[in-house]
């Protein structure tokens, strides 16, 4: 055991992700210690904002971190993630944990097997100790469900957490986790992390495992990935994460992935940024937010970028119903039993109904106009990327609202038509498949969060990474610390 060791009393939760793992490995800290180091701080925390839910028994977890100490002290390690407190999203299955998704339908259910993502992460080292919430089914920006109540935000709790990862952007920004797993299909890892001051990924299609279920070739918008303080410790909870699985035929081999955190700085002196703004127009915004994001442009023009505005050259509005369709298509058929059965049925929430109903109107031809149009927008945004190297518009298109709204009903004076128009900011990566950071860019006057999202190129998550930590050094806005942890 090393002589210089690490006391709970000096912050162990205080640690970055990747200094706290170095620290485990060197014997500084036991992974005991450290898990009674987090759990004090969700003690202290945790019931000011319900980020994570339904707990494990601690006794067992104690032998569980018992047994990492002992491995160490044989001299192996499992990875990075040694003896790190995690609370995987419940919207997909953890062994022996209960996955709700958010729904009454399934509140109690204790499932019994991992995800794939879950699975890396518990082989390398993890310890399970909670869920982090989500709303029902993960549909809508903002983090409620009947069964377990609403995640309030870090930063002011009487605000959203955004969603669906509301909980893990939470639990990650008040320190009750190291780094957090989360899932982004229309912004579920960028919402929340604009709304609480932390770095989330959306990874691309393919980079990380997200599965499997019962349809692994259409599935082409949900993905997983980390959230983390900084960038190093979203590269480390990644290395994890990412990498081929032979039971999900889209998933891509990463070469280098255990190398991501090693490789993150490189010069961006000369870089080209696209600076998309509100898509000239055509995206409703907040007062304020849109000059929070211009200001934070400032940090890439000082490490050397680039910034233009540009707008695409897209029917914008066509990019948007084709999304819808093609949303709407894919929550109706992986939720199709549950839509079947009226009794079932009446526990979903308006908003499930509602997309539900709409993917099954929808033709078989809608669904392929959707697909060509999808198709259109990647190759105007390849086309772009030609002349720019990264992409920048802001992650949210509103500061976190009220806690006890459902959704923003207005934005900027213009009437949101669905639950969901709203964050219309988080599509153009989606449906292109491009890889998209949701980083920090600053504060409201009443101290409410800002983010803005960098996009790259397909499947460059590593140059995304890159100049997210050039940027993160730069800027210091996700420096800045929750009231909350005074």
């Amino acid at each position: 055991m090393s002589e210089h060791r690490i006391s709970a009393s000096s912050g162990i939760v205080e640690l970055s992700a990747t200094q706290l793992s170095a620290a485990i490995h060197r014997k500084e800290v036991s992974c005991t210690e450290v898990l009674q180091a987090f759990w004090g701080q969700m003690d202290r925390l945790n019931l000011q904002v319900n980020a994570l839910v339904a707990h494990m028994p601690r006794e067992p977890l104690l032998a569980q971190a018992r047994q990492l100490d002992e491995e160490l002290a044989r001299g192996h390690g499992r990875g990075p993630l040694h003896g790190f407190p995690q609370a995987p999203k419940d919207i997909s299955p953890a062994a022996g944990m209960v996955t709700t998704k958010g729904s009454p339908i399934f509140a109690g259910q204790v499932t019994q097997a991992d995800a794939v993502a879950f699975e890396r992460m518990r082989a390398g080292g993890a310890l399970f100790v909670a869920r982090s919430n989500s709303p029902e089914f993960g549909l809508g920006g903002h983090t409620y469900n009947p069964v377990y109540g609403t995640t309030r935000n870090a930063f002011d709790p009487a605000r959203s957490a955004g969603g669906s990862s509301g909980g893990a952007a939470v639990a990650v920004a008040l320190h009750m986790l190291p780094v957090a797993d989360g899932s982004d299909m229309m912004g579920s890892l960028r919402t929340p992390a604009a709304f609480n001051n932390v770095y989330g990924l959306r990874t691309s299609v393919g980079c990380v495992p997200h599965g499997p279920g019962d349809e692994v070739f259409f599935q082409q918008f949900s993905v997983a990935g980390p959230m983390a303080r900084n960038i190093p410790d979203l590269a480390l909870l990644l290395s994890v994460q990412a990498g081929f699985d032979a039971r999900l035929p889209l998933t891509r081999r990463s070469e280098g992935a255990q190398n991501w955190g090693g490789a993150l700085s490189r010069d961006f002196r000369g870089t080209r940024i696209g600076w998309l703004g509100d898509l000239g127009g055509h995206l409703p915004m907040e007062p304020g937010v849109l000059d929070i994001c211009r200001t934070a442009l400032q940090s890439f023009i000082e490490i050397g970028c680039k910034v233009d505005e540009v707008v695409p050259h897209f029917d914008m509005e066509q990019l948007w119903r084709a999304w819808i369709d093609l949303r709407s298509f894919t929550v109706a058929g992986a939720n199709a039993a549950l839509y079947d059965d009226p009794a079932k049925r009446a526990l979903l929430k308006p908003e499930a109904v509602w997309e539900m109903a709409r993917g099954r109107a929808l033709s078989a031809m809608d669904i392929y106009a959707a697909a060509r149009v999808r198709s259109a927008w990647y190759e105007t945004l390849r086309r772009l990327f030609e002349t720019y190297d990264f992409l920048i518009l802001p992650a949210a298109q509103v500061f976190p609202f009220q806690a006890e709204l459902d959704w923003p009903k207005t934005v900027g004076g213009r009437t949101m038509d669905t639950y969901h128009r709203w964050m219309q900011a988080v599509i153009p990566a989606t449906m292109a498949g491009l890889p998209a950071l949701a980083a920090p860019a600053g504060f409201s006057a009443q101290g409410l969060p800002a983010g803005l999202q960098i996009i790259g190129p397909v499947q460059a998550d590593l140059a995304v990474l890159q100049i997210g930590h050039a940027y993160d050094q730069a800027s210091g806005h996700a420096r800045v610390a929750s009231p909350l942890l005074a």
